[in-house]
């Protein structure tokens, strides 16, 4: 493993969406010159950006009454980071060792070392896996209600999913769509009661049981969905204009497995109120550790607290 002096750094961030670039902004502002890992293009699940990469127009970001594009938003805010003195790096973690201090960060054979570090490796959406989905992705195929509810006025979509996300997504599309088809793959709903209630009363939302998505249709924008009911082999196209994928997110924390504290789920665990993980000097921001509002907004917020905490744990530690 080479190790070379330029590598070690006051603050390592391991991720680039929005609460990564925030917690960058933060730091640099604080002379702690940050080095973001930021990851590779290749992999959606561990793109610069994060997320907001996969998403086209932002409409409910604070400061931009008239939307502006996910991209967009995240390279300006990668720009601030860099103004302030934040320095970048276009690759992908592969180790961490967080025993001892400094903190060590492996790239392949590179190792950087770190006196504090920032985990912002953000979530990814489970999604079905077909071919045409990552193509129509942001033109008709969505795994955000809120984000992209207010496009689909007027239309007959459908949400894909059984849990309380799905329906949670299928009733807030009711305030726009006409129809919405809630496609189950089982016959039964994983939801929780009051949920389940919730989406049986609203006539709007229409059940399709054992059901399962095999195409979807459309070369710039969705037209339509196959699907398949699994209980008669009947395969059916349904004329929807927008399909939301709710089956699920998964946490990035692959590399933090055995190391930082998660539940069940994968999601890493900090302390209430604040960005402390189990480590000691290591710090969690954004959707890896926020699985309850997942907004850019609100991952926003937490880079900056995960900063601030950082800032002042330097402090204490180091004077």
């Amino acid at each position: 493993m080479s190790h070379h002096p330029l590598s070690h750094h006051h603050v390592i961030i391991i991720g680039s969406g929005p609460a990564g670039l925030t917690a960058a902004i933060y730091t640099a502002r604080a002379n702690l010159a940050p080095l973001v890992i930021e990851g590779e293009p290749s992999s959606t699940s561990d793109q610069p950006g994060g997320q907001l990469m996969l998403t086209t127009e932002v409409e409910n970001f604070p400061g931009f009454p008239t939307g502006i594009m996910g991209p967009e938003l995240m390279l300006q805010c990668r720009d601030q980071a860099a103004r302030f003195g934040t320095e970048f790096l276009t690759a992908k973690v592969t180790a961490v060792d967080f025993s001892e201090r400094p903190f060590k960060v492996w790239v392949r054979d590179e190792l950087y070392t770190a006196d504090a570090i920032i985990v912002s490796t953000g979530a990814q959406s489970l999604m079905l896996g077909l071919e045409n989905e990552s193509r129509l992705l942001g033109h008709g195929v969505s795994t955000c209600a809120t984000c992209d509810g207010f496009f689909f006025r007027g239309q007959e979509i459908a949400v894909v999913g059984g849990g309380d996300s799905a329906i949670e997504e299928a009733t807030f599309l009711t305030k726009f769509a006409t129809k919405v088809l809630l496609l189950v793959r089982r016959d039964e709903l994983r939801a929780s009661k009051i949920m389940q209630q919730r989406a049986l009363n609203n006539p709007k939302i229409e059940i399709v049981w054992n059901t399962v998505v095999d195409d979807l249709l459309g070369t710039d924008k969705l037209e339509g969905a196959v699907v398949r009911n699994l209980a008669t082999g009947a395969v059916t196209t349904l004329p929807v204009t927008g399909l939301f994928v709710a089956i699920g997110h998964r946490p990035n924390t692959d590399l933090f497995k055995g190391v930082l504290q998660m539940e069940d789920n994968g999601y890493l665990v900090t302390q209430p109120g604040s960005t402390y993980t189990n480590v000691e000097g290591v710090f969690a921001c954004g959707d890896v550790q926020d699985h309850t509002y997942r907004q850019a907004v609100t991952a926003a917020g937490s880079g900056c607290m995960a900063a601030i905490d950082t800032e002042r744990w330097l402090e204490a530690a180091h004077g």
